[in-house]
Order: structure tokens, then C-alpha cells, then sequence
């Protein structure tokens, strides 16, 4: 395994392709960690490199560096990802690795500090050193896809809170069902039946919803009202 790389303070900045000075700016706005320090000597290593090269991505995209900071700050206490995903990690979702400024792509200006602590809050999103961990590369494609049609992200992330809830009521109620007649073992093997109806059961319900959307439009069934009676 290759020895971890260290800079001194001149070298990191040539890294980052920044000045000194503005090296110095960064630490004093706490948007970097601490260097090591060995007498007078500041080292620093790959991963300020990695917090430079993001700020600098992030600075292009608009972000002020107020708001960079509170991102960090946001992401330097959130979750790592061993509490994230646990010890053997989800068994049917794959997480997604990414950087800062890859999220910030994904949501182009959306990624604030409030939606940000809201993603850690649920337990979308953990950190990993330098890199942020998506519990769910699916979640992910359908909530960017989401915001990609207009939908704002605190929305998206307020309605996933709410399905969060029905969600573990539901593996509830199927846990519950199973262990009445069967065991904690066979669960696992069970779990895609669960999984079935519930799609099943929310297809359905869309449809429902559709059809209940059209009757109100066509004005070929009762409405609030239609039938003319007070």
C-alpha cells in the first residue's frame, strides 16, 4: 500500500492551483481541517486536496463560500457510513459513492445547508472521508430525476420522510404476517413477495388516483356539488 502523500503548504497550493494567500483565506474560514504540524512546519495531504478541488468545483457552480462552509460543516457532522449502512450494509440496494460537487451537479443549486442536514437526517446520505455515500443509487436517480421536472428538493426530501414512514409500518405488518406462521429465517427468502405487493397495491392505487383525476375533468362524474343538492 502506498504511503499517504503530504504537502507542504506551497506544494498544496501549486496542487490546487490556488495562491498561497488564498490557501491561507480557506483555513481562516475553517473551510479546511487543521493541517499536521511537525515545529513550524504545516503538512497537509490528499485530503485538503480533495476539499480544495471541491470548493473550486463548487465555486463555478455558484455557490458563495458562506454556503460552501456551512456544507462542509454539515458534512463534517453527519453521519460516516459505517452508521449509515451498517455492518453488513443493504441487501437489495446498492449505495453510490460521490463527491461533493457531483452532488451538486445531480441537484444544480439546490444542495443547501437545510436540504443537505435534511438528506443526513433521513439517512440518504453519509460521509466517507472526502466522498459522500447515497444509502440508494435508485433513490438517488429518482429523486434527481424528480427535480430534474420541477420539483423542489426539500419537497422531494419532505415527501420521503413521509413514504419513510409508511414504508416501515408496511415491513412491519409483513414482518408481523410472517412471524406468525413461519420464522426470523425465512424472512430474507420472503422478502420479495413483500416487496411485490407493495407495488402491486401502489399501482393499483395510482391508477385509482388517475382515474379519479379524469372523472373531475370530463364532468362525466359527480363532483363536489354535481348533483345540485345543498
Amino acid at each position: 500500500m502506498a504511503d499517504k502523500r503530504e504537502y507542504r503548504t506551497e506544494e498544496l497550493a501549486g496542487q490546487a492551483g490556488i495562491t498561497v494567500r488564498t490557501l491561507r483565506f480557506y483555513r481562516e474560514r475553517k473551510l479546511l481541517a487543521p493541517p499536521r504540524r511537525e515545529g513550524r512546519i504545516a503538512w497537509y495531504d490528499d485530503h485538503h486536496l480533495a476539499r480544495l478541488r471541491t470548493i473550486a468545483a463548487l465555486l463555478e457552480r455558484g455557490h458563495t463560500l458562506t454556503g460552501i462552509a456551512e456544507l462542509a460543516d454539515a458534512l463534517d457532522h453527519g453521519r460516516d457510513v459505517a452508521d449509515l449502512i451498517g455492518v453488513g450494509g443493504p441487501t437489495e440496494e446498492e449505495p453510490i459513492r460521490l463527491t461533493p460537487e457531483e452532488l451538486a451537479a445531480r441537484f444544480e443549486g439546490q444542495v443547501t445547508p437545510e436540504n443537505l442536514a435534511a438528506a443526513l437526517e433521513l439517512g440518504y446520505l453519509g460521509t466517507d472521508g472526502d466522498e459522500i455515500v447515497h444509502i440508494s443509487r435508485r433513490l438517488l436517480d429518482v429523486s434527481s430525476a424528480l427535480v430534474r421536472e420541477g420539483i423542489p428538493l426539500a419537497e422531494v426530501l419532505a415527501a420521503g420522510a413521509r413514504v419513510r414512514a409508511h414504508a416501515d409500518a408496511l415491513a412491519d405488518l409483513f414482518t408481523t404476517l410472517i412471524l406468525r406462521h413461519a420464522t426470523e429465517s425465512d424472512l430474507p427468502r420472503l422478502r420479495p413477495l413483500a416487496r411485490s405487493v407493495v407495488e402491486a397495491e401502489l399501482s393499483l392505487a395510482l391508477d385509482r388516483r388517475l382515474r379519479k383525476g379524469t372523472e373531475g375533468t370530463d364532468g362525466t362524474e359527480g363532483t363536489e356539488g354535481a348533483s345540485g343538492e345543498a
